[in-house]
């Protein structure tokens, strides 16, 4: 049935268009055969090789069921073939931070941002990039972007917090754990914050000059 299905969805879209089998791949998760629907995904890749739908809708499947190996080269695949969409630059990165390849993961996210500039999630990776890598003044770019838009985004009020306080503005980083906490973030990271931002900071070492 879902074979006579996509048939007639093909030869109403034309041969040469990956959706019906795009479409049968998503019936195929709906069973819980995923497996299958992968195998759709890349058939769709394969009879439009220049078409990116094929293996981004493959690569992000399977980065939603957790299944990096299998999500990676599918999503760099599409974004060879040129896609224009940020939640699959965004998953790319994160896939890229998971291997500990920040230079590769924030190629990645600024590329979403250069399709959508306010795309928040890859606002999110590049403070999660920067905070990896010790950037404190990165990260509160990013966190200002995301609150710009989105200004009752808790966890960026906290991640906020963090930058400041490496920053040496702990006044400031204080005020962010408070609005943190009037919107909802999670209590033991503000505790644990809080707890960072009270230990006093190290002068320098006697005789130093």
């Amino acid at each position: 049935m879902l074979r006579d299905e996509v048939e007639a969805l093909s030869r109403q879209l034309g041969r040469a268009d990956p959706l019906p089998y795009i479409e049968l791949g998503h019936a195929y998760e709906f069973v819980h055969e995923y497996e299958r629907a992968l195998e759709m995904y890349d058939y769709a890749g394969q009879m439009a090789p220049n078409d990116p739908r094929g293996p981004r809708e493959g690569g992000m499947r399977a980065a939603h069921w957790g299944e990096v190996e299998w999500a990676r080269p599918r999503l760099e695949e599409a974004m060879r073939r040129g896609t224009s969409d940020a939640p699959a630059w965004h998953a790319l990165g994160l896939l890229r931070v998971h291997a500990g390849e920040l230079e590769g993961a924030e190629q990645a996210y600024r590329a979403g941002l250069a399709v959508d500039a306010k795309a928040a999630e890859c606002h999110l990776g590049l403070a999660t990039v920067a905070a990896l890598r010790g950037d404190a003044a990165g990260a509160l770019v990013a966190y200002d972007a995301i609150l710009a838009e989105w200004p009752r985004f808790a966890p960026a009020y906290l991640g906020r917090a963090w930058a400041l306080g490496r920053l040496g503005r702990k006044a400031e980083a204080r005020a962010a754990l408070v609005t943190a906490e009037k919107l909802g973030a999670e209590p033991r990271a503000i505790a644990d914050e809080r707890r960072s931002l009270d230990v006093p900071e190290r002068g320098p070492p006697a005789g130093a000059r």
